[in-house]
């Protein structure tokens, strides 16, 4: 698959599973057991137009930005106090969804606080937002060592979420995605990952009980849980799970993200994480159209995928 195809695959795919979930956002598996979400829809949740992304979305959009040009850890963090305060990468020209630590975060910024160091530093500060964005840097971290990709991922994460068990679900969900550049099956990549992330974790001296957090994926064949094994919310470790479960144990993109959307709770954020990790597997070309056409600020997408494709061949 050439890599016009992989960026526009995830770009899209980040927003189309996210808009999948919108409307449904804290809706329970329960009830999408009897209503299950099977084409983009609108309303609902945030009463907002059919093909709406929401922030997960569009704070993806903001990274992607900087990628265009030169990595700069300031010029991210810029970005999404643009998004925040000018409603800069939004589907509608307006905010209508933040999470508390991401808003905490950008206010630290616009501070002055650098953005390393911006982001909650407790175990409380596991949500998934910090997952939910980052999934561009793979762009910009294919072809270096792992000890660079490493901190690359630790510092984005960081200007919202610095807690080590955000960062290394953040690594894992990367790695996992340049395996999947580099031609691996995505069961090849799940199986390569339970050596490669133990040993290299250990080898930097990560807390061994924080690397224990990911024994779902790493310990265990985590396509085999039941569904009802698989959690949903907003923590970090429940969002990287589903998203690889789904991956897994799904044919096409479509299902994927519809898979992802019907587990219910927190349904845009999983559908994005799953989206841009499923559209980088299946890519652009195997994705509905009517989907990529129904979609908000396609145009601009479609734009800025160029733009990524455009700086990638100069890396």
């Amino acid at each position: 698959m050439d890599i016009s195809d992989r960026i526009k695959g995830l770009l899209f795919g980040a927003a189309i599973g996210d808009a999948l979930g919108v409307p449904v956002e804290f809706k329970s598996r329960e009830y999408l057991k009897k209503h299950p979400v099977t084409d983009m829809t609108g309303y609902g949740t945030h009463n907002q137009p059919p093909g709406t992304f929401s922030d997960d979305s569009s704070l993806t959009f903001c990274l992607a930005e900087v990628l265009t040009k030169d990595f700069d850890l300031n010029e991210i963090a810029a970005n999404f106090v643009k998004w925040k305060n000018n409603n800069y990468w939004t589907a509608t020209d307006r905010v209508f969804d933040i999470g508390i630590a991401t808003s905490k975060a950008i206010n630290n910024i616009s501070k002055g606080i650098q953005p390393e160091l911006a982001g909650g530093k407790t175990e409380y500060d596991n949500g998934n937002g910090s997952l939910m964005r980052i999934s561009p840097l793979v762009f910009y971290l294919h072809g270096k060592p792992i000890q660079e990709r490493f901190e690359l991922v630790k510092n984005v994460s960081s200007i919202t979420h610095a807690h080590i068990r955000s960062v290394i679900s953040c690594f894992y969900y990367l790695e996992f995605m340049l395996q999947i550049m580099n031609e691996h099956t995505i069961m090849n990549a799940y199986h390569n990952l339970k050596q490669t992330i133990p040993d290299f974790l250990h080898s930097i001296s990560i807390d061994q009980l924080e690397v224990g957090f990911l024994d779902g994926l790493l310990q265990n064949n985590i396509y085999e849980f039941p569904e009802e094994n698989i959690e949903s919310t907003g923590y970090v470790i429940h969002t990287l799970e589903a998203s690889i479960w789904c991956l897994l144990t799904s044919d096409t993109f479509e299902q994927s993200v519809l898979k992802a959307v019907n587990l219910g709770d927190d349904t845009d954020t999983t559908g994005c994480v799953t989206g841009a990790i499923a559209g980088l597997y299946y890519g652009y070309k195997n994705m509905p159209q009517k989907w990529i056409e129904n979609l908000l600020k396609n145009n601009e997408i479609e734009n800025l995928s160029e733009r990524l494709l455009h700086k990638s061949k100069t890396l």
